[in-house]
């Protein structure tokens, strides 16, 4: 029976910790998309935190379930380029995702802003998805609320790739899903666009320091990608006797 191997569990709290730090850099973009969609809301919808509190959850849900199938993706592609290296593919893997990775935190903390470009390399589905998209709004009921979130997931973002990076070293399609998951979660306090968590989020994403500590916090996660090893995080699987 194939099961995620258990020294890749810690990925799971990295990709949380990750979409936490890393949706303060994004905040203005991701902040504003959600204030968007709550505006294009009726009145009477907006009026009501309970309705409104739906249509929010039912947008970042959306945007999470894509994440989590961008992962499946992530690693079905992984466990493919695996197969010719035999035991040096998931060395190769991590040495290139951590590359990747470092890139990300070197852009967060504002020392590389040449890491945008990157992308591009979405732009071209996106160009393809965003019409139905914007068929949505205004969005009127929690389905349509659904599938926008879907869609808004595809958005090109360099900090996504970079979770997705992390997500292929799982060694296993399900665990790359589930390590999107909880990127996708550890973003939400960034990007609900209400609560007092929100604001101060916003606050920190304006501090300097706290750019540079998240970069660097992402050169941290990067270096233990590369160096497994020495990962205070690393779960060790019990030998039977």
């Amino acid at each position: 029976m194939n099961v995620i191997d258990p020294n890749f569990y810690h990925s799971f709290v990295v990709a949380f910790l990750m979409g936490l730090f890393s949706s303060m850099h994004c905040l203005g973009m991701c902040g504003s998309i959600i204030g968007t969609l709550t505006l294009s809301l009726r009145q009477e919808i907006r009026q009501h935190k309970s309705q409104l509190t739906l249509f929010v959850f039912s947008y970042n849900l959306g945007r999470i379930l894509s994440y989590a199938f961008g992962g499946l993706i992530a690693g079905l592609v992984g466990k493919v380029f695996l197969l010719p290296f035999e035991e040096h593919g998931h060395r190769i893997l991590q040495i290139i995702s951590a590359l990747f990775m470092a890139g990300a935190g070197l852009y967060v903390a504002g020392w590389f802003p040449g890491f945008a470009y990157i992308e591009r390399l979405g732009a071209r589905f996106w160009r393809i998805i965003e019409p139905f998209g914007q068929r949505l709004i205004p969005v009127s009921t929690l389905p349509h609320a659904l599938f926008f979130g879907i869609i808004w997931g595809w958005l090109p973002c360099g900090l996504v790739y970079m979770a997705l990076a992390l997500a292929t070293t799982t060694g296993d399609p399900l665990g790359s899903a589930l390590t999107m998951t909880a990127f996708g979660i550890g973003t939400l306090p960034a990007v609900v666009g209400v609560g007092i968590m929100t604001n101060l989020l916003t606050t920190f994403s304006t501090i300097r320091k706290f750019k540079i500590f998240a970069g660097l916090f992402l050169l941290a996660i990067a270096f233990f990608a590369a160096f497994p090893d020495l990962n205070p995080l690393r779960f060790h699987s019990m030998q039977p006797e």
